[in-house]
């Protein structure tokens, strides 16, 4: 399915012919955004099937910036390109996201091209600051999360995990292609981060997961982890709570719902870390949208196993908490979901730390097609995975 977006203000007979025109232009050029096809209410994801992998090198330089740490993709249709977003904090170079060239099909996936990088700049219209810039002078840490490309205009969305240490809050922001400051999303009280770890958000597991609607009109929103008052992190032995949000573009909340978080799959070796959360979220219906669930355990060498899976959720019935302070003691009924595809089973050589999902361009065989980008934390020991998936229904 095409869908194009236009506006028309003080309609004249010129500007009408005009605005057809570029229409029938961009249709022809296949600029407007290529849909996954039945969007609907009752709209799901039935099977996932592997077209084929790409990696980028280990830093690779690009116009004066060192490409890593790619942690969200959204793909743009009318420019027939994708965005990458990296979660450099302004430490190897300023905050930014890239646009790229993938080129594959339903047989195949052959390359990525990195075609430009654009700056975001804060609301003054600088760089944002590193992380040690910040702490000595102040100034808001950019730990940039989720990309996404506005389906009415093209600008650029993206989210920020803040940080809890800086007491500076997670956020979400609108730039124009070229990284300029257009606006930020309203957000409640819940949101703001306390440096006694009280309440709030908890220190790198704030704001993972953007979508907007398959209609445009409205935006989802994930944190990674539970928020302090909602109850422990996940375990071996047991899952978590986290509440994913649903807002207006102007930052009205239009509900919150409980995501039952899964158990980490493996213990970790003795005094080693593990965790689990959600990585991204990507809307295909108003209710139902698909999470992509990812957990890091490490193990008695201090090697590290990433374990990620797809579910499919459904908010519908789900309690609205978004008026709960905590879900501690709290009666209510949390999304449903469903697992789609466990990618450690499908074969690959190696998964890394999947952290980007997105809907790319209608595939030649009519199926819609899925991108996921991975975060190599701009280390050695990690990788920049690409892989493409064929979605059928």
């Amino acid at each position: 399915m095409l869908l194009c977006i236009f506006h028309l203000t003080q309609i004249n007979m010129t500007s009408f012919r005009l605005a057809i025109l570029s229409l029938a232009s961009a249709v022809l050029l296949g600029g407007c955004a290529q849909l996954p096809p039945a969007r609907s209410a009752a709209d799901t994801i039935s099977h996932l099937r592997l077209i084929g992998e790409q990696r980028l090198p280990y830093r690779p330089a690009f116009d004066g910036t060192v490409v890593g740490g790619l942690s969200g993709i959204d793909y743009d249709a009318v420019h027939g390109d994708w965005v990458l977003i990296s979660d450099d904090r302004s430490d190897h170079n300023p905050a930014r996201y890239y646009r790229a060239r993938l080129r594959y099909d339903d047989k195949s996936f052959t390359a990525i091209d990195v075609t430009a990088v654009h700056t975001l700049l804060q609301p003054d219209g600088s760089d944002y600051p590193s992380s040690r810039q910040a702490a000595a002078r102040g100034g808001v840490v950019s730990d940039l999360e989720a990309v996404r490309v506005d389906p009415q205009d093209g600008s650029i969305w993206y989210s920020s995990e803040g940080d809890v240490k800086l007491a500076m809050n997670p956020f979400v922001r609108r730039a124009t292609r070229d990284g300029r400051f257009q606006a930020e999303l309203p957000l409640p009280p819940l949101f703001n981060v306390d440096r006694q770890r009280r309440v709030g958000p908890r220190d790198n597991q704030a704001f993972e997961g953007l979508s907007f609607a398959p209609d445009g009109k409205t935006l989802w929103v994930s944190l990674e982890g539970p928020m302090y008052q909602d109850g422990g992190l996940p375990d071996p032995s047991h899952g978590a709570v986290n509440r994913i949000t649903h807002f207006t573009r102007t930052g009205a909340v239009l509900g919150q719902y409980v995501y039952p978080l899964g158990a980490i799959p493996a213990a970790p070796g003795t005094g080693k870390n593990a965790d689990n959360g959600i990585s991204e979220l990507l809307a295909i219906s108003p209710t139902r949208l698909l999470a992509l669930e990812r957990a890091g355990v490490e193990n008695d060498a201090g090697v590290y196993t990433t374990y990620v899976r797809i579910y499919e959720i459904d908010t519908a019935g789900a309690t609205d908490v978004s008026g709960l302070q905590t879900l501690v003691g709290a009666e209510y009924r949390p999304a449903t979901r469903r697992l789609v595809l466990d990618l450690n089973d499908i074969g690959l050589a190696h998964v890394d730390n999947l952290e980007g999902m997105a809907f790319g361009p209608v595939l030649p065989n009519g199926n819609a097609s899925l991108v996921l980008i991975s975060d190599d934390n701009f280390s050695k020991k990690q990788v920049t995975q690409v892989l493409v998936f064929e979605v059928t229904r």
